[in-house]
């Protein structure tokens, strides 16, 4: 197969850093353990975030501690939990959406759970739009990208973050995994790579619910990581490929009464490899990207199939039918950093002995939940840093534990997880006394 040159550097960087693997059903079950945590002494909040007008969840809100460097984001239902020290002097928290008014509410307002914060849509006037237009997406986007270290964290950063994957068999959870990890975040001005440290991680697996084969992601926070476009644009738009898209000017929003400009993009149609198509959210004033949706192109499954799957059984046909990205900066003292970032997959399974097809998603998001300045600025020693060919499924253990996280902010749990990870341990549970 014969690729051109800019499609070859980002396929080596893809099958390098961010596939799925195939392989054998493990023998056994899995084994639950608990972990034991201290006291921690802090206030908990938890709730949803809606559409002031629809009161439809919005997904992916940002709740900031004002003041701090502690922060969560809403699930896919639109719901929250947030922990805030005892010992903060915080007094409000920050709630944002993009292309909705930011808003403060006072902690003293909030109840421990069932808060309810409604966002209203943020109107942007046409005449303004008008009058402030480049003229240029491409042009937009390429001074964007030249201004990333004037506009993004240029100190050394150690941040707290929220990792989990799950993975489903059509609309059933079978696989979970969720870590705290530490990231050692490079200034984006670096061409060094930052390094994940892990602090502790829990799990849960059905593999009845699998067939005969289990399904994995290899690379861990490292496949969420690597969203940061602004931090490895070469995954995106490196210099050799990024004239292979067209970019055009979709519509305008207001965030924090930013002017925020949306560019869609898409591959060129005499392209054939599979690139990207998706949009970027531009502060235009700053020159700053808030925000990146984008997905794979999917115009060839064997090239795709190449890029994502590195193992599988011989009489198994494996290919990804879609495959999407996002990522949320945030901004602190006028310098944009990562926020947070997710990877969805989906995939088909062909057996040839078998008349129907098995669909399998993953899906894989990180949050920065805190951050401090990495005064020394040293980054962990290789034995202490997780590698990129980390399986998060197999080096984590145990669901049992209720206040296994103590004072770490997570991403509420969707019902459907929650209700996957009864399930799981009930079928654990039996087959340990099955064979007992």
């Amino acid at each position: 197969m014969q690729l051109n040159k800019p499609f070859s550097l980002l396929w080596k960087a893809l099958s390098s850093l961010l596939f799925a693997m195939l392989i054998l059903t493990l023998v056994g079950t899995a084994k639950a353990f608990a972990f034991q945590e201290g006291t921690v002494d802090f206030d908990q909040y938890s709730g949803e975030v809606v559409d002031e007008s629809t009161n439809k969840p919005l997904v992916f809100a940002t709740l900031t501690v004002e003041g701090t460097n502690i922060s969560t984001i809403t699930n896919t239902e639109g719901n929250f939990l947030l922990k805030v020290p005892k010992n903060s002097n915080s007094t409000n928290v920050i709630v944002s959406f993009l292309g909705y008014r930011t808003q403060s509410v006072p902690l003293s307002e909030l109840e421990p759970e069932k808060n309810k914060i409604s966002l209203a849509v943020s109107v942007t006037q046409l005449s303004e739009i008008n009058i402030n237009a480049p003229r240029d997406a491409m042009a937009l986007v390429k001074e964007t990208m030249a201004k990333r270290d004037e506009n993004y964290f240029g100190d050394p950063t150690l941040m707290t973050a929220f990792y989990r994957e799950t993975i489903k068999r059509r609309r059933r959870n079978v696989s979970l995994a969720e870590a705290v990890v530490n990231i050692y975040k490079t200034p984006y001005s670096s061409n060094r790579d930052d390094a994940v440290e892990l602090y502790k991680a829990r799990k849960s697996t059905d593999y009845s619910k699998l067939d005969t084969v289990a399904l994995k992601l290899q690379g861990g926070p490292y496949n969420t990581l690597y969203v940061d476009v602004m931090k490895y644009p070469e995954y995106l738009f490196a210099n050799e490929s990024i004239s292979n898209y067209k970019f055009s000017f979709d519509r305008s929003i207001r965030v924090n009464d930013a002017l925020i400009y949306v560019i869609k993009f898409a591959q060129h149609e005499n392209i054939m490899d599979p690139l990207y198509q998706g949009e970027l959210y531009i502060d235009v004033e700053k020159r700053t990207l808030t925000s990146a949706i984008f997905s794979l192109n999917i115009t060839d499954r064997d090239k795709a199939a190449q890029l994502f799957v590195r193992r599988k059984p011989a009489k198994v046909d494996v290919w990804p039918t879609e495959v999407a990205y996002r990522v949320n900066y945030r901004e602190k003292d006028g310098k944009w950093y990562y926020g947070y970032s997710s990877v969805s997959m989906e995939f088909k399974v062909n057996w040839a002995d078998k008349w129907f097809n098995s669909v399998y998603s993953m899906t894989a998001e990180m949050a920065i939940t805190d951050w401090e300045k990495n005064n020394s600025g040293d980054l962990p020693k290789n034995r202490e840093r997780i590698k990129k060919s980390i399986i998060m499924g197999d080096e984590a253990i145990g669901f049992t534990d209720a206040d296994f996280w103590g004072e770490y902010n997570i991403i509420e749990p969707e019902k459907s997880i929650e209700s996957a990870i009864r399930k799981i341990q009930r079928q654990l549970r039996r087959d340990e006394r099955s064979s007992d």
